[in-house]
């Protein structure tokens, strides 16, 4: 799949053709909510590779900048995100998945969201404690991903 090149800024802008911006590396940041709830479940990288393949099939797929690889979430885990919705922002350099979530988490340590701990701030001060926001996690990553996960 070729990708439209970025013309100007206009069109980039307010116009109606996909430009993306992928950084030096070759990634575009992607939030991922959830299609129903809109709750943030995690924060991914896609290559050129991987949004193509995510406008394929209609399963989100990332690019991992720790272990340098391709990866459709759910895969290994079973916790895929079946896309419903693919935005972009203003200026093209980032991207927002709207998904279903097929195995109920999307967190790799075993939790709904990925952004399960907030962090305490009190008064402009924090003490940089974390406090859970889900007290259970959906599945254990043990039997999904054995002994490493990361």
């Amino acid at each position: 799949m070729e990708f439209p090149s970025r013309k100007d800024l206009y069109s980039i802008e307010e116009g109606t053709e996909l430009q993306a911006l992928f950084d030096a590396s070759g990634l575009i940041p992607v939030v991922t909510q959830d299609d129903a709830s809109l709750e943030v479940l995690m924060l991914g990288w896609m290559n050129r590779e991987a949004l193509e393949r995510t406008i394929r099939t209609g399963m989100a797929h990332y690019w991992s900048r720790a272990r340098q690889q391709l990866w459709r979430k759910g895969e290994r885990s079973g916790q895929a995100q079946e896309v419903r919705h693919i935005l972009i922002d203003d200026d093209q350099d980032c991207l927002l998945l709207r998904v279903a979530l097929t195995g109920g988490a999307s967190c790799h340590v075993g939790y709904r969201s990925c952004f399960f701990r907030e962090l305490n701030v009190f008064g402009g001060e924090t003490d940089f404690s974390l406090t859970y926001l889900e007290s259970e996690k959906v599945y254990d990553p043990q039997l999904a991903y054995g002994e490493q996960h990361a």
